[in-house]
């Protein structure tokens, strides 16, 4: 039974610093640990090329920490040369009050208690309705046949997208958040978005319903109200980021206990662990491991002094395992002291506005599988892989329950 994040098969060695994108955004990478350790200690800020160019690579906690908070001196608006492209103007690439403005729009529909009220049902019924469909199989993949489509089920009825085909649309978001890797794809698959999504935005503003589409709709900012292009923009954005996060968060939860027996008996046999647990693995295996920034005057991270109008890369997935904030940062530790203060769904003005949605969909998710799947465990006869640069999850969850 394969574990981790150990080197295995042919990859013993883990990539250089410089060799770590050369794959693209999306490289299916799977030690990249042993490279941020090294990094840590020896370059804690590197210059790197990646697709947008030179970029800085900064991978230590209290680094990272700052970028994320210093919105003045690290600007989001890094993200409109990157993901924008596709996604068109959105409040990740927004600064001050703009960004501030924009996100009052949907933060009431995001709070815990909306997403208690009009979220509950759906995710449990495309809990149990995906579990239906290999639960007398005695075996399944729970990537393919559980993690990949369910979360897009749930954000597109929060928001109020019917959809029929939900791999589809999975496999869009994931071509357009690839958009570094494969351009043509990328752009195709946006447009594929908003030829789907334009007539129902159309008709949301004629008779509006009860979902965050109508709202769009009809919102108003400084007493006018969205542009189509504006509308369309944040759905681009929700319904990816909603997908994509969740799906790769719920997968590594599933990873993490089905290789960690100490884990998966907490969760059997108390059910209030599972939020404590769900913390640990966000900090142990972020599924977004990078921010992107640029530095808006001159400035210096661990010494190295960084010219205005540069990228910075802030390392996530790096800074939540620096061995001087999270002693021993590679183990997984249901028991540890800090992990509240893991930096996985970022901080400050853009921390993440799904968390609350994420970490409900992610525990029900997981208590149900092993509710419904007796003696769930990995198939010996198969190998199992965290693996990622820009996003990480596991590549495949082969596993046999009784039945």
């Amino acid at each position: 039974m394969a574990t981790t994040n150990e080197p295995e098969g042919g990859q013993a060695k883990p990539p250089r610093p410089s060799e770590l994108f050369k794959g693209g955004m999306m490289s299916p990478v799977r030690d990249v640990h042993r490279v941020y350790a090294h990094m840590r200690v020896h370059e804690p800020v590197r210059k790197i090329q990646s697709e947008l160019g030179d970029t800085w690579l900064v991978t230590r906690y209290e680094d990272v920490n700052r970028v994320l908070r210093d919105a003045e001196t690290f600007s989001s608006i890094a993200n409109a040369k990157g993901i924008g492209l596709v996604m068109g103007s959105t409040i990740i690439e927004m600064d001050g009050k703009q960004h501030l403005r924009q996100r009052r729009l949907i933060t009431p529909s995001f709070s815990p208690r909306a997403i208690r009220e009009t979220a509950s049902s759906v995710i449990d019924s495309s809990i149990d309705h995906l579990i239906d469909e290999f639960v007398n199989d005695g075996q399944a993949d729970l990537v393919k046949q559980f993690t990949y489509t369910f979360p897009i089920r749930v954000i597109a009825d929060l928001i109020g997208v019917p959809i029929e085909d939900y791999h589809q649309f999975h496999t869009w978001a994931l071509q357009l958040i690839s958009v570094y890797d494969d351009p043509e794809a990328g752009f195709a698959a946006a447009q594929h978005i908003v030829d789907h999504l334009k007539p129902i935005v159309e008709e949301r503003r004629k008779e509006p319903k009860n979902d965050l589409l109508s709202t769009l709709a009809h919102a108003r900012i400084d007493d006018e109200a969205l542009l189509e292009e504006e509308i369309l923009s944040f759905l681009r954005l929700l319904l990816p980021a909603g997908a994509e996060t969740t799906y790769r968060f719920t997968g590594t939860i599933l990873h993490a206990l089905l290789t960690h027996p100490e884990a998966m008996a907490a969760a059997r046999s108390r059910p209030e662990s599972m939020a404590p647990i769900l913390e640990e693995v966000l900090r142990w295996e972020s599924p977004v491991q990078y921010v992107s920034r640029e530095t808006t005057r001159e400035v210096e991270i661990a010494g190295v002094p960084i010219p205005p109008g540069l990228l910075i890369m802030a390392a996530i997935g790096s800074a939540n395992r620096d061995e001087q904030k999270f002693p021993d940062g590679d183990r997984l530790d249901l028991q540890r002291a800090n992990t509240s203060e893991h930096l996985a769904f970022g901080f400050g003005a853009h921390f993440c506005l799904g968390t609350h949605l994420a970490r409900m969909e992610a525990q029900r998710a997981v208590a149900r599988l092993i509710e419904r799947l007796p003696g769930l465990r990995l198939d010996e006869q198969e190998e199992s892989h965290m693996v990622g640069v820009a996003f990480r999850s596991p590549d495949k969850l082969q596993v046999r329950f009784d039945t």
